[in-house]
């Protein structure tokens, strides 16, 4: 095996973190000596022990003069767990690879330093590029104390989420449909307008045997929401937020006699202020929020200039239909040049649906 195949074993295994490492990053480390893996692992779940110490915990024998492969910069500060640098240096591991840096403030290039003083010989930016993939919601939350944003629907080719009597039951396939709940996986939080709510009566949660369940975000301006729908009526089951303007006393009190958490954020226009719920999605340490829910609450979210994500799954059909929903409605920009711009096209094939994404560059 190559020092790509090790570094690809690492971030192979920090993958399997995905949703239960947040608001930590998933981490993947391989110990190698004389060409062999000797030591291996990953963080498992917030809390718990980091890639290099379940590296570490797993060897088959003495890592003495070894290299070890690690995705993310080792920290060098006490949290939940020692520093990893700690670890490194105590087992003798002569020298550390490295993937992506790591911009915490406790950290960003001290771990390193720490090693290099200690005679360890560091490598750093191995396959950056490759491991930064792993943890874009981690950098954002880190360097911003924002949850990283996702925009994400289904739609026909000709941009339709709904044909114009609303249904929309099913625009992607049977493939397409098992992603969307992969992915749901990997983010803290779901988050949906209430005319999704209303209409759909979804409930937001991940249908994968065994993996992590996000938060589920319901925005409700006038709290619509019904309570017999299924996202109050699971609310002890998968947690439920439900981000409203106006403070209605019974209304909330029912609500959370059911289990969901009732969030007062009024803005200007009477409506939810996103940028507030946001913001205080990040000070509850929900560092990253997939939006899956309706065109008004997806114009209103690129508004605040706070999406960084967009997915879009796209089926082979066309709806047609002037009073079809869209995937972003609102007032929407009054020219091309106010349009957001989107860069790093990524596309997949999923059945005969794609997946096509892009990162967000520029905002109204």
């Amino acid at each position: 095996m190559s020092e790509a195949d090790y570094m690809r074993r690492a971030i192979e295994l920090a993958a399997c973190g995905a949703g239960w490492t947040a608001p930590n990053p998933m981490v993947g480390a391989v110990i190698v000596k004389d060409g062999r893996i000797i030591g291996e692992g990953y963080h498992r779940r917030f809390g718990g022990l980091h890639a290099e110490r379940e590296a570490i915990a797993s060897l088959t024998e003495s890592a003495e003069g070894a290299t070890i492969y690690v995705t993310l910069e080792p920290c060098c500060h006490h949290g939940h767990q020692p520093p990893c640098t700690d670890a490194i240096l105590e087992n003798k591991i002569a020298r550390v690879v490295i993937g992506s840096r790591d911009p915490n403030p406790l950290v960003a290039g001290k771990g390193a330093a720490i090693l290099r003083e200690h005679g360890a010989e560091v490598t750093e930016d191995f396959l950056r590029e490759e491991c930064d993939a792993l943890n874009p919601e981690f950098f954002r939350y880190i360097t911003s104390k924002l949850p990283y944003a996702v925009v994400k629907y289904a739609m026909t080719l000709d941009g339709k989420i709904a044909s114009r009597t609303g249904a929309s039951k099913w625009i992607t396939g049977e493939t397409a449909r098992e992603h969307v709940h992969r992915m749901r996986g990997r983010y803290a939080a779901i988050l949906a307008g209430i005319g999704t709510v209303l209409a759909d009566d979804p409930m937001l949660n991940c249908r994968v045997p065994g993996a992590h369940q996000p938060v589920r975000i319901a925005v409700d301006s006038t709290l619509q929401i019904p309570l017999t729908s299924k996202l109050v009526q699971t609310a002890r089951e998968y947690p439920l937020i439900v981000a409203c303007a106006v403070a209605w006393e019974e209304k909330i009190r029912k609500l959370e006699e059911a289990g969901a958490q009732v969030w007062v954020l009024p803005g200007e226009d009477g409506r939810v202020d996103l940028q507030a719920l946001l913001a205080k999605l990040g000070e509850q340490q929900i560092s990253s929020v997939l939006a899956e829910g309706g065109g008004e609450i997806h114009e209103s979210l690129l508004r605040t200039g706070y999406v960084n994500h967009v997915m879009a799954y796209v089926a082979p059909m066309l709806m047609g239909g002037r009073d079809a929903k869209s995937p972003i409605e609102g007032l929407g920009a009054e020219n091309p040049d106010a349009a957001v711009k989107l860069t790093n096209r990524r596309i997949t094939e999923l059945g005969d649906d794609l997946l096509i994404e892009y990162d967000v560059a520029e905002q109204f």
